[in-house]
């Protein structure tokens, strides 16, 4: 794995709950190229106040992780595609466009969990990724998501009503 992360790189100034390196309450996801070059990884072990069910992981916080972490891969595939470093100008960004989970196994507490996510198909203005989660060796989640390449500038302005 490359010793910066994705997220530090290409939005050190980022806000989101999940993975904003900037945001003083998140959680700070951290995403990686593996070195296989076609996985996208990140760990992340969940706090006590995650707890779900007595002794089991949130499934709201495993959608999250599997939010922010696949959508960190669609942006890296695109800069790739781009051949372009994370972080080179113009930047790239993507929004969920379909989350989806599936729920294999419970998800215990007090275990690192492992994210690795890829994108399936063709790198386009709409990506699926495919993420799955991992506690130890065990699958207990998979996320199939698309996530869509956006101007956020635009998409803020628009959801603010302020449309040009």
């Amino acid at each position: 794995m490359d010793d910066l992360p994705l997220q530090d790189s290409a939005a050190p100034e980022g806000v989101c709950y999940g993975c904003g390196s900037s945001n003083p309450h998140g959680l700070h996801i951290k995403s990686h190229w593996h070195e296989d070059g076609v996985h996208v990884l990140a760990e992340h072990t969940p706090e006590a106040k995650y707890c779900g069910w007595p002794d089991l992981v949130y499934g709201g916080l495993i959608a999250m992780l599997v939010d922010c972490h696949s959508n960190w891969t669609a942006m890296a595939y695109h800069y790739r595609a781009q051949n372009r470093e994370p972080g080179s100008l113009p930047r790239i960004d993507c929004v969920t466009g379909n989350l989806g989970i599936k729920f294999i196994k419970p998800t215990p507490m007090g275990v690192a969990l492992t994210l690795r996510a890829r994108v399936d198909g063709p790198v386009g203005r709409k990506s699926r990724v495919i993420c799955e989660v991992y506690a130890g060796d065990v699958l207990t989640a998979i996320g199939d998501s698309v996530f869509v390449r956006v101007d956020t500038s635009q998409l803020a302005a628009n959801a603010h009503g302020r449309e040009e």
